[in-house]
């Protein structure tokens, strides 16, 4: 009799006892045609909105949340330790890994370059070859200017290039749909020249009604054809075991699930090419 009032007493205590909450997890997230598209009839059909749910399966430890925020603002809010939040479209950078901590690669993508409207190709001719622009070149002997999105990194390579000119030659936005609110300036002549890639490009050249064949996209001399996304979560002990676990999950989805994903977003005759080449990204990771 007695065991039994102390079991009794023990399953009391044991449902009146407060749940342990999770940590929340944030997921920053921004409006980023084909890995994130909010909008529209492929909405939730991106690269990242197909990833993000078989990651969050996966670490039920956390309550997540996703958060829509543009490029700037997902900076600052990594930069605050306070802040337990993961974006899981950034680049490497040496600036941002002073306070991001960096996920193993996730996904291959071709590197950006520059998009010119047809009636202003010409103007690039003498800084062309075999299609890539010398894009220092350009921008310090011409006075075209070029648009791009205030706090977006476009890999170390071509940010280098980009520290290297005055910033009179820029046009920076800021807002959250910056890459289209640039296309719609470009089409209205107020600049000349959209840095970006290709595949958001030409996603949002057609949402706005454009004709792809009014547009030239020239990549980057001195630039490597792919770059790679990762996870980046704030640097402090809770993001850093976010990404000790992410880390054990992505190895399955870049190989089998991730490139075949973003490969249907690529002009048709690179597909193929794209996803042979995807088989040997990962092969020193």
């Amino acid at each position: 009799m007695r065991l039994r009032s102390l079991v009794c007493g023990l399953l009391l205590v044991l449902a009146t006892a407060p749940v342990q909450a999770k940590e929340r997890l944030l997921w920053l997230v921004r409006d980023l045609p084909p890995f994130t598209i909010f909008e529209g009839a492929e909405k939730g059909q991106g690269v990242v909105d197909q990833m993000l749910p078989l990651l969050i399966e996966q670490m039920p430890e956390y309550d997540h949340t996703i958060v829509r925020v543009n490029r700037a603002r997902g900076i600052q809010m990594l930069q605050d330790p306070k802040n337990f939040a993961c974006d899981p479209t950034l680049l490497w950078t040496p600036e941002r890994a002073r306070f991001v901590h960096f996920s193993v690669p996730t996904l291959g993508v071709m590197s950006g370059g520059v998009v010119v409207r047809t009636q202003g190709e010409a103007l690039l001719a003498p800084f062309l070859a075999d299609q890539q622009v010398d894009l220092k070149g350009l921008l310090s002997s011409t006075q075209l200017k070029l648009g791009i999105v205030a706090e977006r990194s476009y890999s170390t390579q071509i940010d280098d290039i980009l520290r290297q000119l005055p910033d009179t030659v820029f046009s920076r936005h800021y807002g959250n749909d910056a890459t289209a609110s640039l296309l719609q300036m470009q089409q209205l002549g107020r600049l000349q020249l959209v840095l970006g890639y290709w595949p958001e490009m030409r996603y949002l050249i057609q949402q706005q009604g454009g004709a792809l064949d009014e547009y030239h996209f020239h990549p980057i001399q001195g630039v490597n054809r792919y770059q790679f996304l990762h996870v980046g979560c704030s640097d402090s002990p809770l993001g850093r075991a976010a990404v000790a676990h992410i880390d054990q999950l992505v190895p399955a989805i870049r190989q089998a699930t991730l490139p075949a994903l973003y490969a249907r977003w690529l002009d048709p005759e690179l597909r193929a090419d794209y996803l042979e080449q995807s088989k040997r990204f990962f092969e020193n990771h």
